[in-house]
């Protein structure tokens, strides 16, 4: 269920690397492809007075994996991001707790 909100980067570059990028995080991770959403966020940036375009930044919700899991994580995604010709990208991982996670109502 990892989830990765993108921005400052095009949708249609984050479409071309989706299919290999999650196919290495699910073998990682010990879960199928279709655990894991992408979404890309329109953003504007601001600086200096003027209209400028965000920094490539990414946040990945999950449940924890631990400090190993989380460092190939970054990898890979850093890894696939680069390869668009993106020189820089940061990330955050945001740790779900299960007991406040809900789906229909339910929490895990």
């Amino acid at each position: 269920m990892p989830q990765l909100l993108v921005r400052g980067i095009q949708a249609e570059q984050m479409a071309t690397i989706s299919e290999p990028l999650l196919e290495e995080l699910a073998a990682l991770c010990g879960c199928g492809t279709d655990n894991f959403t992408i979404e890309c966020l329109h953003t504007t940036g601001v600086f200096g007075g003027k209209v400028v375009e965000s920094y490539p930044f990414i946040q990945v919700g999950w449940f924890e994996r631990g400090q190993k899991t989380r460092d190939q994580f970054a990898r890979i995604v850093t890894r696939h991001v680069q390869s668009l010709g993106i020189p820089e990208v940061e990330m955050v991982f945001i740790a779900f707790q299960k007991e406040s996670y809900y789906a229909n109502g339910k929490h895990y």
